[in-house]
């Protein structure tokens, strides 16, 4: 690998680095683990499918804002409650999710490529994102690996719509061509992330910790799959730069 080859790897934080899953824990206080799983599994759903509506629909509203109604909406379609305390420490626990086993020693390889820079790229606000970053038990020690918060919040959309990938483009220093889109890589655990970075030329690693297999087909052919899958974020890492140098 030579010296002037930049590797350029942007990192989804929720879902790929953080699990969004560990806020079962928080609602388990209130509800009881079995609840508390399909809640939060409900309101992970919900809070995505709010941002593809304001997609469509050509409006924007702070991630921040429809994390906390898409948990309304999931608490109300679940028929449960919580007083306003309760909704206030759920919230604050989001700031602060657990990362995945996997993602400390990605982190450890990434730190020791001088020429890899790493990228953290979100749907969430600066604020949200750069305190979730830092409040992580498991993520904040390695904070310093990233020389770059991307979030949405500058062009209020949300993935996969191809303006958040110009964007990231951009803060990293790229243009919008074939050329320079092929230049850079997207690690993801969100089927529609990795399928959304195809759509603009990007390369696509898709961390597939479940062992499923791809089952996306919204796109047809190899534009429409990652272009590599593991079930390990750190061997995806690994991959990528094998296949940079």
């Amino acid at each position: 690998m030579t010296s002037e080859q930049q590797i350029i790897i942007a990192f989804d934080l929720y879902g790929t680095l953080l699990s969004t899953e560990s806020i079962a824990q928080e609602l388990a206080k209130h509800f009881g683990k079995e609840k508390a799983q399909a809640l939060a599994g409900l309101w992970r759903t919900l809070q995505l499918e709010y941002t593809w509506r304001l997609n469509s629909m050509n409006q924007y509203e702070p991630f921040s804002n429809i994390t906390e109604n898409s948990l309304h909406h999931a608490l109300k379609q679940s028929c449960l409650e919580l007083d306003e305390d309760s909704i206030k420490s759920v919230m604050d626990a989001y700031d602060s999710l657990s990362a995945f086993p996997d993602v400390e020693r990605a982190l450890d390889l990434v730190s020791k490529i001088p020429n890899l820079t790493a990228v953290v790229f979100s749907n969430g606000t600066d604020k949200m994102v750069g305190s979730s970053v830092k409040s992580s038990q498991d993520l904040g020690p390695h904070a310093a690996v990233f020389k770059h918060i991307v979030t949405v919040e500058e062009v209020k959309k949300f993935k996969p719509s191809p303006e958040v990938y110009y964007h990231l483009a951009e803060k990293v220093g790229k243009v919008k061509n074939k050329e320079e889109m092929g230049q850079m890589w997207l690690i993801s655990g969100n089927p529609f992330d990795v399928v959304g970075c195809r759509a603009v030329g990007m390369q696509s690693a898709w961390v597939d910790r479940a062992g499923s297999g791809w089952t996306d087909q919204l796109v047809q052919d190899k534009i429409g799959q990652p272009t590599i899958t593991g079930v390990d974020l750190g061997e995806l890492v690994q991959a990528i730069i094998d296949r940079s140098s």
